[in-house]
């Protein structure tokens, strides 16, 4: 103990300021900083919206499917049909932007505009972004396994039935006889 009262006559004003701020950075490191069920919140909300948002594209993949399915069930010569449809991506979200411009310069020859954007958010929702359009994923191919799929007449049929619904390339199109 007498080691102990000696060293701390000797310390300055510096020292003590040193250990006191140490002392408080760990007290704030130690300090938990909210209960570990807000934080896993926090990580699982853009998991759970991305979840969401695949199966709301998978619902919508099965429903033109099932409809082409049954438009080209209906057509002479078809039979019975599978279909597959394939996307380019996943659709895309448009979220609303406030656009600040304003210009800058003096005379006719220096004068300089500039934009800025920021995000606008519903605040009933806790601050979440508005989201002004929702846009759908555009096909990129079809397979047609039908039992008419023999006959060239009615792949002929079938092709332009896809391309009248579908913006996709001929080549992006394939129709194969369904086995027997």
């Amino acid at each position: 103990m007498k080691w102990l009262t000696e060293l701390l006559k000797k310390m300055d004003k510096t020292k003590w300021m040193i250990v006191g701020l140490s002392g408080i950075l760990l007290l704030v490191i130690a300090l938990p900083t909210g209960s570990s069920q807000e934080k896993k919140e926090l990580f699982t909300q853009p998991e759970e919206q991305e979840s969401s948002q695949k199966a709301q594209v998978k619902a919508y993949k099965k429903q033109l499917a099932d409809e082409l399915e049954q438009a080209l069930g209906c057509m002479e010569g078809v039979g019975k049909v599978r279909v597959m449809i394939t996307f380019q991506d996943s659709g895309e979200t448009v979220v609303e932007k406030d656009v600040v411009k304003s210009a800058n310069g003096s005379g006719d020859s220096q004068l300089s505009s500039q934009y800025q954007e920021s995000t606008v958010y519903q605040e009933a929702d806790g601050r979440t972004p508005y989201i002004s359009q929702e846009k759908l994923p555009a096909v990129e191919g079809v397979l047609i396994v039908a039992q008419g799929g023999g006959d060239s007449k009615v792949k002929q049929e079938m092709q332009e039935a896809v391309l009248a619904l579908f913006p996709v390339q001929v080549h992006k199109i394939k129709i194969v006889k369904m086995q027997e």
